[in-house]
This record gives structure tokens, sequence and C-alpha cells, in this order.
């Protein structure tokens, strides 16, 4: 039976060296003595040695991130092209690392490598934050001897990822978050300003205007049905969600719905292409035989109905048809696409082409993105003034009618 490894814990010091001076620094070790004999080595004298305490708060860390994968694949591409050797880059980037779950994560890699395991086996062990992609083009470049040179091909492909997601998710959340806020003030107008202005209009005795009334009756029904409403509002988010997670069928559907949507859809699509483009790129660069290749992009689109165009063109490429066939077949890849495909092909320069391709379409989404911004600015505006506006425009109609009247 194997023996079992101590994990290793990060320890605070304190010394001097030969000249008297006070040092002090942090180092990783499995106890405390062998801390001390490394010091004493390093000519210092340790006077303090004591673990590291871990925060009050947020001990575990918040959940790994895909940025911090893609910081993390750059970090140990630069350093094993320095020369320096995989488990002190590890060690190095672990002690780097300022979410304490990436180190502890990347801590158990370390461990996993010193007791036999390579980097693409150390890492299926953690399949969340290195997925199927991940691991396939690690393995191929410890077979081929060039890791150094696939981990930085992984990087540049995370980081142009993760910017076009953060790109899409940018141009999401403002409309939404500003909406969000409009009807929130909305809320608190109808239920706690509105009827204050009701108890006056009672005390002139005359009818209200029908725009008033209108908006007097909603605050009534918000008062005394509000709850329910967002109860109800809640239940159907939440089942959205879940249906979405649990059924491929429905998130086929929203997918294929949300490719439709005016001025999002098309930046959805695009940053589907895009996707489709550098990984297949990446991928085929590596030396992964297109069938698997096909494989591994299939789940890496971020769109069910690209998921499975991809599906089906693996599964034409597998019985020997051309890939430029294959996707025309789908009926979902653009004519220009399908063209430089078709033309890589006949080269023998694939990937290029693909990257080529992938570029072309990340600027698309850049630009897209930027234009849609300008575009929905306006359109915010106008809902937050046409709802917040109307209801104080409402509540002052009896004024003005009673001041005519007088």
């Amino acid at each position: 039976m194997a023996a079992k490894i101590t994990e290793l814990e990060l320890y605070l010091w304190e010394g001097r060296d030969k000249r008297g001076k006070k040092l002090k620094g942090q180092q990783s070790g499995r106890n405390q003595n062998l801390i001390r004999a490394e010091l004493r080595r390093q000519g210092i004298t340790p006077t303090r040695v004591r673990r590291k305490p871990k925060p009050l708060f947020g001990g575990a860390g918040r959940p790994i991130t895909p940025k911090e994968i893609a910081v993390f694949s750059r970090q140990l591409a630069t350093m094993l092209k320095s020369g320096v050797p995989l488990v002190g880059s590890l060690e190095i980037i672990q002690h780097g690392s300022s979410n304490p779950r990436m180190g502890k994560m990347i801590s158990d890699i370390r461990q996993d490598i010193e007791s036999g395991s390579t980097l693409a086996e150390s890492l299926a062990k953690h399949p969340v934050q290195f997925d199927e992609l991940y691991q396939n083009l690690v393995n191929a470049g410890e077979q081929a001897g060039v890791l150094d040179g696939l981990l930085e091909s992984i990087a540049t492909y995370k980081e142009r990822v993760e910017s076009i997601k953060g790109k899409i998710k940018k141009a999401l959340f403002y409309p939404i978050a500003v909406i969000a806020i409009a009807f929130v003030v909305a809320g608190i107008l109808l239920v706690f300003v509105i009827p204050q202005f009701e108890e006056t209009f009672a005390s002139f005795g005359a009818d209200l205007p029908a725009f008033t009334a209108m908006v007097v009756s909603i605050s009534r029904n918000v008062r005394d049905h509000g709850l329910l409403y967002l109860m109800i509002f809640a239940a159907i988010v939440f089942g959205l969600i879940f249906a979405k997670k649990r059924s491929v069928g429905f998130q086929h559907w929203i997918d294929r719905a949300s490719l439709k949507i005016p001025v999002i859809g098309p930046i959805l699509e695009k940053a589907a292409l895009a996707r489709f483009a550098r990984t297949l790129a990446t991928t085929f660069a590596a030396g992964v035989p297109l069938v698997d290749a096909l494989k591994i992009v299939s789940g890496s689109t971020g769109n069910q109905v690209y998921n499975s165009a991809t599906k089906e063109v693996r599964d034409d490429v597998a019985v020997g048809h051309s890939l430029k066939l294959a996707m025309e077949q789908t009926g979902v890849f653009p004519h220009m696409v399908i063209q430089m495909t078709a033309i890589g092909e006949e080269a023998g320069s694939l990937d290029d082409m693909l990257n080529k391709v992938a570029d072309f379409y990340e600027e698309e989404v850049n630009d897209s993105v930027d234009a849609m911004s300008s575009l929905i600015e306006p359109f915010v505006i106008v809902i937050i003034g046409t709802m917040v506006g109307g209801m104080v425009v409402a509540m002052y109609l009896p004024i003005f009618k009673l001041a005519a009247v007088m």
C-alpha cells in the first residue's frame, strides 16, 4: 500500500541572516521542522515559524472562474517556456493565487504529478475547471513534447472566448439592470407614494381623470396581490432555468428562439460561430484527428443549435464526407464560413483558415455589441420615462383639473 502523502501547508517565518539582519517571508512545507531546516540551509537562522492562519470569512474562497483558468494557463505556459520545471511552476502559481480554492486545486494537481501522474491525468480529476477540450490538448502537448506551446494556445483560446462572453454579458447586463431598477422604482411609487395621493384625491369629492383612475387601480392591485405576483414571477423564472438545465429539447428551443431576437440574435450567432471556429482550429492544430476534434467542439459553442449541427457534421465526416459538404447539409453555417473551410481543406491549412474565421466573427461581435449599446440606451430611457413619468403625470392630472375649475 502506498504511503499517504502529507499535504503541503503555507508557513510564515521570521529570522536573521549571517549579518544579523531581520528577514521574514512565507514558504510551503510539510511541517515546521522542515521549514526551519530549509531556512538554515539558506543561511537564515529562524526565530519564529508558524502556520499561516486562514481568514475568518471567505476561507474556502470564491468559486474558480474561467478567467482564472485562462490566467493559470498563461502563467504555466510562460514559466515552462522559461525553463522552470512543471512542479516548480505549479508551486509558484499556487502561492501567487489570491483565491484559496484555486490554490488548493493547484496544490492537488502538483501532488498528483509528484506521485507520478501526468498533467493531463491530474487535470482530469477537476473536470468542472478543465473540460474535455483542455484535457485533450494538454495530453497532446505532453505526448508531442510541446506542452509549453500547447498551453500558450490554450491560454490564447481561453482569453478570446472569455473576452467574447464578457462583451455579451456586459451588453445584456446594462439594459436588464436599468429596466429592473425602473420596475423597482415603479413598485415603490405604486405601493407607498400613490396611496398618499389617493387619500388626497378622495377629499376632493370629484371624479378622477381616466388615466389617474387606471394608475390608482393598478396601485391597489399591486398592494393587494403584489406578493402573489412576485411569487408567480419567481416560480416562472426558476422553472425556466430548471427546465433549461434538465431538458436538452427545451434548451434547444430556447437557444433557437434566442437566435431570432432582433439585434441580440445576430450577436449570439456570431459568438457561437467564433467559438466553433476557434475551438476547431485550436484542437486540429494540436494534432487531434478531425472527427475527435468535432466531438470536442460540439459541446463548446455555447448554443444547442450549433452543438447539434456540429454533431451532425462529425457523423458525416466520420463516414467519409468532406468537412465543407457536411457543414452545408446542416443549413446553419453561413456561406463565408463554409467557403473558408473548403479553402483550408484544399490547401492543407484548415487551422489557419478557421482562425481567420474566428478573428472575423470576434471582431464582428465587438462591433455589434458597441452598436447595440448605443441603440439600446435611448430605448431604455424611453421605457423608464414612460413608466415613471407616466405615473407622475397621472398623480398631478387631478390637481391640474382642480386648478382649472377654481
